[in-house]
């Protein structure tokens, strides 16, 4: 992908970050955004579909956090990228930052060129996620999402729809605990006659199929995958 078909949407309420900011990533070739408060990101987001998010947390009629726990929520943007570009420093802001679903935590100020390279490595990323979406193998599971099909430890599992996709959701960051109702709002959308039981049913039948171990229940929150010790 080349540089200038990028797309990064910048969410600031102060005029001269955006100004510096968006400066500085144009003149790398990206395509820039701005927004200058949560709400704004959330319809600039849906309307352009960024490839990265820079998103502050102190700003006017919605934060930060609850824009990014939105955003989360939208199946056309759960692969966006979202980092945090904020003066809060504190422990536990980069712990809310990571809890709502941002991907780094960057704080503010920072120079310009050292937030360019930033960038560039989050994009990196981003870039290796899309080479690999096709097949991806995590210890000695390989997920073929073209043909949703499971591979584990050379065994073929075959998965129906709905299991294949909850468990691509939740392989996708091993180690991540995903929120009930954002598992719901990915896997089922707006399906009617969808409740809460039905990821239980799921991660049941995921159990029996792949491992138990491999899934782990946050009470009150959601599920995640773990990778075991003979799997690293």
């Amino acid at each position: 992908m080349n540089k200038s078909e990028i797309k990064i949407l910048l969410v600031d309420d102060e005029p001269d970050i955006i100004e510096i900011v968006g400066y500085n990533l144009r003149n790398e070739g990206y395509q820039i955004f701005t927004a200058t408060n949560g709400q704004e990101a959330i319809k600039s987001a849906k309307k352009n579909i960024p490839h990265l998010i820079l998103l502050d947390i102190m700003m006017p009629e919605m934060d930060g956090i609850e824009a990014c726990e939105k955003i989360r929520k939208i199946s056309s943007l759960e692969n966006v990228l979202i980092a945090f570009l904020t003066a809060r420093g504190e422990d536990y802001s980069q712990v809310a930052g990571f809890e709502a679903g941002a991907d780094d935590y960057i704080t503010k100020p920072i120079k310009p060129k050292v937030l360019v390279s930033k960038v560039k490595s989050l994009l990196r990323r981003l870039k290796s996620e899309k080479q690999n979406e096709e097949t991806v193998t995590i210890g000695d599971i390989v997920i073929d999402r073209e043909e949703y099909v499971v591979f584990k430890a050379g065994k073929r599992i075959s998965l129906p729809r709905k299991e294949f996709e909850l468990f691509s959701l939740l392989t996708s960051k091993p180690g991540k605990v995903f929120k009930r109702e954002v598992i719901l709002d990915t896997v089922w959308g707006n399906e009617v006659v969808v409740g809460g039981r039905t990821i239980d049913v799921h991660i049941r039948k995921l159990r029996e199929k792949i491992g138990d171990d491999h899934f782990k229940t946050v009470k009150g929150v959601g599920y995640k995958f773990v990778l075991l010790e003979a799997d690293k």
